[in-house]
């Protein structure tokens, strides 16, 4: 519970910081003036020290002048688990790529907005995604949660080193359901000159190209289940029960896997600004991350400390990149965020990546 309580003061601070900081130039605040004794000195430190998150050097990155946005956006999603077990047999699941489209509507650093799920409209898999990033010049954060439904398929299988099936390539199991939940919190060091904003909310402009290192933490909660019982026959229709018989190893696989994540991270990003108006970003984290299965933590009565093993780390990364043009005035572009998690024990390992790509074109309305 003390981990949930962190994770909720950081966001809450985060959040808050974000709304004072792009709305500072609309509050009115008591500041001192010569000879004039200070009403409220607490609240104008925490103003000065707000006020810092939006302060950039206006000769590389040119600030907002527009209230309220208006964008439409298509979403694709993405998502692939690579299993595996001790002796050797992989299985690669993957569901079919989701096309979203929708309206979204933003005033200053609020942004709301719902996309259809257009290749399920009559079909609905029972899917669950939410995405939400925070950007600031100093600070942001990524909040996910995703949930899997029906609509896995088999993108591979081997049994063996030389022995594959691809008579199972992309067929329908619904035996493989996961869900991950979590954040990315991060901080960007040259936040006066390097602007993720510009490149993944549009609400600034990179003028020169500059980049940042960057360092964060992170916390994801990943749940995997899946039922052998209906792998095995799903590979008997397809090669026979008899010669399926014994193929898959299923006292080396796990049905459940339950584990956390704690990371740090540290990268490197970079806004290349090729042309008036244009501008390429590419964000690269590679990430420690600590894993802590369910069987760890039900064992660990003596503490994180005498429980830990350096065995459970495990190398991690996120993957960011984006294009956009922006006159300030309109703007269009495309952007991708992708996580990698790995995850591995003596009998039983496995690779996730998931991410989505955007396609967007808005305006900006309302002159400040």
């Amino acid at each position: 519970m003390a981990h949930r309580r962190i994770i909720s003061t950081l966001l809450f601070v985060l959040l808050a910081g974000t709304l004072l900081a792009q709305s500072a130039d609309s509050l009115t605040v008591a500041l001192p003036q010569p000879g004039h004794k200070v009403r409220y000195p607490l609240l104008n430190t925490l103003y000065e020290f707000v006020k810092e998150f939006s302060r950039v050097d206006t000769n590389y990155v040119e600030p907002q002048h527009y209230n309220f946005t208006f964008m439409l956006q298509n979403t694709n999603t993405y998502e692939i688990y690579h299993l595996r077990n001790k002796a050797g047999q992989e299985v690669v699941f993957s569901p079919r790529p989701a096309y979203k489209l929708g309206p979204y509507f933003g005033w200053r650093w609020i942004f709301l907005g719902y996309t259809f799920d257009l290749t399920h409209l009559k079909d609905g898999d029972g899917r669950q995604d939410f995405n939400l990033s925070l950007y600031s010049n100093q600070i942001g954060v990524d909040l996910f949660y995703r949930k899997s439904g029906n609509g896995y398929r088999v993108n591979s299988l081997t049994l063996a080193p030389n022995m594959k099936l691809g008579d199972l390539k992309n067929v329908p199991f619904d035996g493989f359901h996961s869900s991950v939940k979590g954040f990315n919190l991060y901080y960007i060091f040259n936040h006066r000159k390097f602007s993720y904003p510009a490149a993944y909310s549009q609400s600034t402009v990179q003028r020169r190209s500059a980049g940042s290192p960057i360092v964060g933490i992170g916390y994801t909660k990943h749940k995997l289940n899946i039922d052998w019982q209906a792998f095995d026959q799903l590979i008997s229709e397809k090669v026979g029960k008899v010669d399926a018989e014994g193929l898959v190893d299923t006292t080396m696989v796990l049905s459940n896997v339950n584990y956390t994540d704690y990371s740090v991270s540290g990268g490197y990003a970079y806004n290349w600004v090729f042309a008036h108006n244009w501008l390429f970003d590419i964000s690269l984290q590679a990430a420690l991350g600590y894993k802590r299965s369910t069987s760890d933590m039900n064992t660990s009565d003596q503490g994180f400390l005498r429980t830990f093993d350096f065995r459970n780390i495990n190398i991690d990364g996120i993957l960011r990149t984006g294009v956009v043009w922006n006159n300030t005035k309109w703007y269009v572009g495309a952007n991708s965020i992708f996580h990698a998690y790995n995850y591995r024990k003596s009998q039983f390992s496995t690779n996730n990546i998931f991410g989505s790509v955007n396609v967007y074109v808005g305006f900006n309305f309302g002159k400040r």
